[in-house]
């Protein structure tokens, strides 16, 4: 399937990640440059940096993309609510929204319900009202923390809340993803919501794999390696 994909639809399959708390902002600056150059589908940044980000990426094809609850996502409701609309009004086109996971874990879905809906609520209603352009939402649940049961549940909740895209991983979990993480996620879900695989994706073959399996886009930190390499393997 990879091989049909030319070098600029890899690329729009790509978010550019840069989410180490010590970047400074010359690192971003320079990180947003490259993002340009590839024609990445976005940046995926700390929310102190999307002036930053929005600036160097401006009348280009790069989102920017920013992070709410991010890592952990105990923040309250109320709390990621005030984020999303923070990141939104300084020009995030797309947010990364982490669950509650320890509600999950709880068995709490009716919150965890809430938490999502309320989410899509605010930001449809946003950026209708204001913004006039549609954000991305992406709902991070870390399978690597996750039975298949919860899994299961989650995802079904997540699909019709009306989000984008299921993410399956922070980065900064139990582990990344895994193939098999996608490919469970597809099986519950239907092809009207992107899955974003994220962590651990540093090479063209991981690329490849999870693309195959089912992922429509992928947060990595390696964007510009997985690039080059597939220009070396296609002469391209």
């Amino acid at each position: 399937m990879f091989k049909t994909l030319t070098k600029e639809q890899l690329a729009k399959t790509i978010d550019q990640t840069m989410l180490n708390p010590i970047v400074t902002i010359k690192n971003i600056q320079s990180f947003c440059i490259s993002a340009k150059e590839y024609h990445f589908a976005a940046v995926c940044i700390n929310p102190s940096y999307i002036p930053i980000a929005k600036k160097i990426l401006a009348d280009t094809d790069v989102k920017v993309c920013s992070v709410v609850g991010y890592p952990l996502g105990a923040n309250s409701i109320e709390t990621k609510v005030f984020e999303a609309r923070d990141n939104i009004g300084k020009g995030a086109d797309e947010i990364d929204m982490m669950i509650n996971l320890g509600m999950l874990k709880s068995g709490n879905y009716s919150y965890i319900e809430k938490e999502i809906g309320v989410m899509v609520s605010v930001i449809r209603r946003e950026q209708m009202a204001e913004y006039n352009r549609h954000i991305n939402i992406k709902v991070i649940i870390e399978n690597g923390s996750l039975t298949k049961t919860e899994v299961k549940k989650i995802c079904k909740i997540i699909e019709e809340s009306g989000s984008d895209f299921i993410k399956t991983s922070t980065g900064f979990g139990a582990r990344g993803v895994e193939l098999d993480d996608v490919r469970l996620i597809r099986e519950i879900v239907t092809r009207n919501i992107g899955v974003k695989a994220s962590g651990g994706i540093r090479t063209f073959k991981d690329a490849q794999a999870l693309i195959d399996a089912g992922a429509t886009r992928l947060g990595t930190s390696s964007g510009v390696s997985i690039m080059d390499e597939y220009s070396k393997i296609f002469n391209k």
